[in-house]
């Protein structure tokens, strides 16, 4: 397996059993972890301290200290869809075997929703908020699995485009 594969298979592995431990943690401590807003969420840290490494090791381990912009994109595509997989994985059958689970999300978000003042109501539309109350009790452990996996993604674009730039060098001429 070529080192562009390898790497960011390996820190993408070890960082999807560490961040579902951390994910089951806040659970277990109170705050569901996929009411956490986006702007806060661990996994900006989290993504941004292994993608930095993988990429760091990718380029001075095993390319000599070369690493162009679409290399790094590709091994962060990878950590983050080994990661985003894993992590959505291990959520969606903790979600099969702890019911509360989803039930404390649907009642946390229920809750959340019902909090909007009517600005922001008009803003989205009140169809769709409308919509989306009525869609959440049928809210299953895989839409729970799905949105983290897309969250993972969205997260992880943002990340992967500024640490490519940031830790990019091409040869000199």
């Amino acid at each position: 397996m070529k080192p562009i594969s390898k790497v960011p298979l390996t820190y993408g592995l070890v960082a999807g059993f560490i961040g579902t431990a951390l994910f089951i943690g806040l659970y277990y401590i109170g705050k569901h972890p996929l009411l956490i807003p986006p702007y806060s969420d661990f996994r900006i840290l989290f993504f941004g301290v292994f993608i930095f490494f993988s990429l760091k090791e990718l380029r001075d381990v095993h390319q000599e200290g070369i690493l162009y912009f679409w290399q790094g994109l590709i091994a962060c595509f990878i950590f983050v869809g080994v990661y985003a997989m894993l992590a959505s994985l291990v959520i969606g059958i903790f979600a099969s075997l702890n019911g509360d689970f989803v039930q404390s999300y649907i009642q946390q978000k229920t809750a959340e929703l019902k909090t909007y003042p009517p600005e922001i109501i008009e803003r989205i539309g009140k169809n769709t908020y409308e919509r989306n109350l009525q869609l959440l009790p049928s809210t299953n452990g895989f839409d729970l699995a799905s949105l983290y996996l897309t969250q993972c993604f969205i997260i992880g674009i943002f990340i992967s485009i500024v640490l490519s730039v940031v830790l990019r060098r091409q040869p000199k001429t």
